[in-house]
């Protein structure tokens, strides 16, 4: 058999043969990653309005402390350090957010997007040598799949909340009455699309089709895994859509909350 000789040819930062718009893909996540970033951020910081009524903003779920009815624990611990802004979602956020950025979809999208790790395909990248995961700080991509069940016990804790949300206060009676509001249906949109992102993690569908030599020797697990393969293959779709939904539904609770936004009860 008739060998050709290849030779690796190293290509400048954004230099490529390519004719396409290659540099829109990672510009598009550029801006809409930092565009989350920036809000999150921002409203992680706040430390309020991020309730009204019955409704509680998912970047503060579950409130542990706080000056809020949906306090767990009651208000500020003493032991929070008075050099330091208090804010609830300061203590919830880097949980389902180290499983959202350590997610291997988010991997290949902000590489490309932020490092430049490379830009794009057959596209050259302002390094010559490549580490990979094996040292600081991207071997803390690893611990993906412990973020992983912190996520599904955050989607029980926003599932509850949405159910509360269906209960509001009578102000004639002060006692809770059965209704849906455009917020009930914004928070419920919101943990569908989270689920659907988190369920169609690939750890999971290991967890689920790995613990037996053949998936089909236990119908239960032939058909969890027929489920999660199933939102595994759309995951890029839930990831972008459950990125946005949860920035609506926090800014949706604080513009009801400082008067802005006036929530129409549907039911």
């Amino acid at each position: 058999m008739q060998v050709i000789p290849v030779t690796a040819v190293h290509r400048g930062f954004g230099q490529t043969a390519r004719r396409d718009s290659w540099w829109a893909a990672p510009l598009g996540v550029f801006l809409g990653l930092s565009a989350f970033v920036v809000y999150a951020t921002w409203a992680a910081f706040q430390g309020e309005h991020y309730h009204f009524g019955p409704y509680l903003s998912p970047f503060y779920a579950p409130v542990l402390w706080g000056d809020s009815p949906h306090a767990w624990f009651g208000p500020k611990p003493d032991w929070w350090p008075a050099l330091l802004p208090f804010s609830p979602a300061l203590l919830i956020l880097p949980f389902p957010g180290g499983f959202r950025f350590t997610c291997y979809y988010y991997r290949g999208a902000y590489y490309k997007a932020f490092w430049a790790d490379p830009p794009s395909c057959a596209v050259g990248e302002p390094r010559k040598g490549y580490r990979g995961e094996n040292a600081f700080p991207l071997i803390l991509q690893n611990v993906h799949r412990f973020f992983m069940w912190v996520a599904v016990v955050f989607i029980a804790f926003l599932a509850y909340d949405v159910w509360k949300a269906l209960w509001f206060t009578n102000p004639a009676t002060g006692a809770a009455e059965f209704g849906i509001g455009v917020g009930t249906i914004v928070l419920a949109v919101n943990v569908v699309l989270l689920a659907s992102y988190t369920w169609g993690c690939h750890v999971l569908r290991h967890v689920v089709g790995g613990r037996m030599d053949e998936v089909s020797k236990s119908p239960i697990c032939d058909t969890a895994y027929a489920c999660v393969s199933g939102l595994n293959l759309r995951h890029q779709l839930f990831a972008w859509c459950s990125l946005f939904s949860v920035m609506v539904a926090d800014l949706y609770v604080r513009l009801c909350s400082m008067g802005i936004w006036t929530d129409l009860r549907l039911l």
